[in-house]
Formats: C-alpha cells, structure tokens, sequence
C-alpha cells in the first residue's frame, strides 16, 4: 500500500503548529506501516489527549481518540478482545507519563502486545505550554516562569524498569532510523515502547529560546549519539539512540488464552 492510502486526506491541512515534529513521526510511521504492507483492517490506533494524540483523527484506520492519560488503559482492552490485531499507542509525555503513567508502567510490566509511541517535545503544547514529567530542571514554561525545578524522567530506563520487552529512542532529525524502529517494534510480541524527541517551536522554543524548528532538530543532530558510542564515553551528556532492549518473554495474551484453556478444562 502507499503511504497516502493510511491517510484520511478530508482532514487536511492537519492542526499542528507550523515546524512541529509530531508530523514527521506520523510520516515515519506510515512509512513503516507501508514497508510491512500491512491491511488497514489489522491496525488499531488508541491515543489520548494532547497534540501528540491528533494524530489518530489523520490516519485511516479503526482508531479511539479516547481520554488524557487512558490510551493504554483503553488499548489493553482492545488487545485482550482482539488479539489479532496490531495496536499503535501515540502519546505526549504529558499524556504517557503524568495522569497516564500508572498505565505506563504496568502495561510494559504485563508485556502486553502493543506498541506505546511516546512523542516527546517536553511540555504540555495543547493547553498552553505548561511543563511536563519530561521538561527537567532549568526549562521556562507558563507554569514555571521562573523555571521548572522538578527533575526529570528518563523515559528509556523507566520503560526498562517496567519491564518493557521492546525499548527504543530516535528523533525527528533521524527519520530513517525512527522508520526502523516502527518497524521493529510492530514486528516484536510484547511491550513495545519508542520515544521519539520531537520539536515544539511554538511553546518549548519560544519559552527556552531555542529557535525555530530547524534549529531544534539540529540540536538533535549534535545532542545526541547511538547507543555506546565513543562521543558519549568523551560527552556524558548526549543522550543516546537506538534500540536499548529487545527479547524475548512470554505475551500477556497469550498466557492469559492458557489460563482460559484450564479453566475450561476444570468446568
């Protein structure tokens, strides 16, 4: 299938904010979903609240445009129902790991079967630009005008903590490698999580003087690094990319069709 055919194009020109990222991962995800070949009838998208869960209004899938924090909560249920198909779980930082990070964690710890996009621009764009779990030390927002002094999570080791089966890191810079990532995260039976940095010039940059989204995504380029790199044995500070965990544990769905089976053979 082409990429133009997961669209639904009648709700174009799209809501983001001129030199957002969050089209950009919808870009690569398509392109993902097209490099698999997948039927429009297999996909299942469930997003939240915020920019990060438009998306699911651009897409031509079944999707569930549900409540702030739920996405996963709501997903779980769709997955036990149906097993067979494939969920794609877009969410904030705000969405995944404030109200919604409760969910976060024991989603990844029950290795359900679904992937869980975090698109993390570090603050809460669709409701005034307030700071996030991920905004960290330093940053201005509306609600932190003279700086934010909550620390931060990395999203990356809270998802290994969890137990995440399946935990990657890209950027809207690095759409190729972000396109793989999908990719192999759809593919993986399990708790699948990607994050992916992505820029929000309207709020984030404006607020910490950033510059535009150019400039953001370049920042992403010189600020980051792959996995174990010597840049970041010489730069502690980078932040890396790639794909931190990936194996193999048994599936939520399955085990709990095992639990079905004895129960019946019990009656």
């Amino acid at each position: 299938m082409a990429i133009k055919d997961y669209l639904r194009e009648r709700f174009f020109p799209h809501l983001w904010c001129s030199g957002c990222g969050h089209g950009i991962v919808l870009n690569s995800l398509l392109r993902a979903l097209a490099d698999l070949g997948m039927s429009k009838n297999e996909i299942v998208m469930v997003s939240g609240i915020g920019c990060s869960s438009r998306i699911s209004g651009y897409v031509d899938f079944h999707t569930l445009h549900t409540i702030h924090g739920r996405a996963l909560a709501f997903a779980t249920g769709v997955k036990l129902s149906r097993p067979e198909l494939n969920l794609l779980v877009p969410m904030g930082d705000g969405d995944a790991l404030a109200i919604g990070g409760n969910h976060f964690i024991h989603a990844a710890r029950r290795n359900i079967d679904l992937t869980a996009i975090v698109m993390n621009n570090r603050i809460y764009g669709m409701t005034g630009g307030q700071y996030s779990p991920l905004s960290g030390q330093g940053i201005m927002a509306t609600t932190a005008p003279y700086s934010n002094i909550d620390y931060d999570f990395d999203t990356v080791e809270l998802a290994k903590a969890a137990g995440a089966t399946f935990v990657a890191r890209s950027t809207t810079y690095h759409t190729q490698q972000m396109t793989k990532m999908f990719r192999q995260a759809i593919l993986h039976e399990g708790f699948a999580m990607v994050e992916i940095l992505s820029q929000c010039p309207t709020y984030f940059g404006r607020k910490n003087r950033a510059g535009s989204a150019i400039d953001m995504m370049e920042s992403y380029k010189e600020n980051t690094t792959p996995i174990g790199s010597k840049s970041k044995m010489e730069n502690p500070d980078l932040i890396e990319r790639g794909i931190f965990v990936q194996k193999e544990v048994p599936e939520y769905c399955n085990e709990y069709d095992k639990i079905i089976e004895k129960a019946m053979k019990g009656r």
